[in-house]
């Protein structure tokens, strides 16, 4: 199994966000970067298949705040490579994003063989949908399936438990090369020791590789962000649990809704 992970690192949502002052953005002097949960799961599943049956795991991130020590902590965990692309992931939005991973492919850095299986997390906080992985499965032209939260490798294919609302699930056969974006893992991500990422980082290196620019992407303008409102409208109703029902039925009532 050849298998790429690819992570993405976004602002901390545990952070306080401020707003810069052209009003269109996040003011990013402050902001602390993650690797989103969906990449850390991806990175989990990557090491279950490449230890249930062999094969190579990398793991390929656009440079950003705090991306090395995420790549460090990827190899600590037992990734055989680690891969960090000179351009400014921050700067980016899904379609460029995906069109540089599909560059990399295409460079020779990577090769997509017969057994490759692509593995980026299935969304971020700043892509809900998951847009950036489906582009890339189009860009490569790769068949694609996301909201993945378990893989297996049968007679040349990926077998994936996907996961839809309501809390239903579908098993699907997909075959290889492919792109698989992953929701979970089937366990979840395993703990490596600081000291051990610290002997990884005097011992192992990060492979560095420049591509060209992608092309500007055309999207929606932003005109101007807000933060949310502070409006004081919260009605705490106290009580037996008949005279809160009560006082709900008359809260509901007075506003038309029954």
């Amino acid at each position: 199994m050849n298998a790429y992970v690819l992570i993405k690192m976004a602002p901390d949502p545990v952070e306080e966000l401020e707003i810069s002052n052209d009003g269109k953005s996040l003011d990013s002097e402050f902001l602390r970067y993650k690797c989103g949960d969906p990449d850390e799961h991806a990175i989990e599943q990557a090491l279950l298949l490449k230890e249930k049956y062999g094969g190579k795991v990398t793991v390929v991130a656009i440079d950003a705040p705090e991306v090395d020590d995420v790549l460090f902590t990827a190899l600590a965990k037992g990734v055989d490579r680690a891969v960090k692309i000179l351009k400014d992931q921050t700067k980016l939005g899904s379609i460029a994003t995906a069109s540089l991973l599909a560059s990399f492919f295409k460079s020779g850095n990577a090769e997509i063989t017969p057994d490759t299986l692509i593995m980026p997390g299935s969304q971020a906080i700043d892509d809900v949908e998951g847009e950036t992985s489906a582009y890339l499965a189009e860009f490569l032209g790769l068949p694609y399936i996301g909201v993945v939260s378990g893989v297996s490798i049968i007679d040349g294919k990926a077998r994936v438990i996907k996961e839809f609302r309501s809390g239903i699930r579908g098993e699907y056969e997909v075959d290889l090369p492919a792109v698989v974006g992953v929701q979970s893992a089937e366990k979840p991500p395993r703990y490596v020791p600081v000291a051990k990422v610290r002997a990884v980082m005097k011992t192992a290196k990060i492979e560095t590789v420049d591509l060209p620019e992608p092309e500007k992407e055309k999207a929606l303008e932003i005109e101007r962000m807000y933060k949310p409102e502070v409006a004081g409208r919260a009605q705490i109703i106290e009580g037996s649990t008949q005279e809160i029902a009560a006082k709900l039925a008359e809260i509901f009532a007075e506003r038309g809704i029954i």
